[in-house]
């Protein structure tokens, strides 16, 4: 229990750190920041109910206006803006991704969690940030889905290092990826 309290808190602060390297804002008002990868490794690391209370501690703590979110942003606020798809996407997009990744427990690690990244932290993500940003910027889903394909290279990009960092941190400290234990 302990354990599990101590790595929730310890992924919420990686995807706190994840936003302090530079982001790169694009046209729509969404930046382009590594903190996606973090919501991904949330999931392919500590599963799928662990990744999710991981992102909403993270969550919780924005809310209350700590500014960690890509950019310095933080507070109630940042949810009613562009992002709000995003954000709300956030712990769905880490439940899919580590429930994805504890049941193809047949592929190699690596494999299986670029998998559920991929699904989860890209797809599952984007269908959450879609609408959002189209309701936020008066955009037709179509157009809005538009905006988003300079993201897709990087987020799969992200996708492929969350996998590869799950394995490597399986092949250091295999008792570290919960995904691939019993809850």
């Amino acid at each position: 229990m302990e354990r599990n309290f101590v790595l929730i808190v310890l992924y919420a602060a990686l995807i706190a750190a994840l936003g302090l390297v530079p982001q790169i804002m694009l046209m729509t008002g969404v930046p382009i920041s590594a903190q996606s990868l973090g919501v991904m490794l949330c999931g392919t690391v500590l599963g799928a109910r662990r990744g999710a209370l991981a992102v909403l501690l993270f969550l919780a703590l924005v809310a209350l206006g700590l500014p960690l979110l890509a950019g310095g942003r933080g507070g109630i606020g940042v949810f009613a803006g562009v992002t709000i798809g995003y954000l709300i996407g956030f712990p769905i997009a880490a439940f899919v991704t580590g429930w994805i990744t504890e049941r193809l427990t047949r592929l190699p690690l690596a494999l299986a969690a670029g998998i559920g990244a991929a699904v989860g932290g890209f797809l599952v993500l984007n269908l959450c940030g879609i609408p959002g940003m189209a309701w936020k910027l008066g955009k037709t889903l179509p157009e809005a889905t538009l905006l988003i394909t300079p993201f897709i290279p990087g987020d799969l990009i992200k996708a492929a290092v969350a996998g590869m960092v799950t394995a490597a941190i399986a092949r250091a400290r295999p008792q570290m990826v919960l995904s691939r234990k019993s809850a």
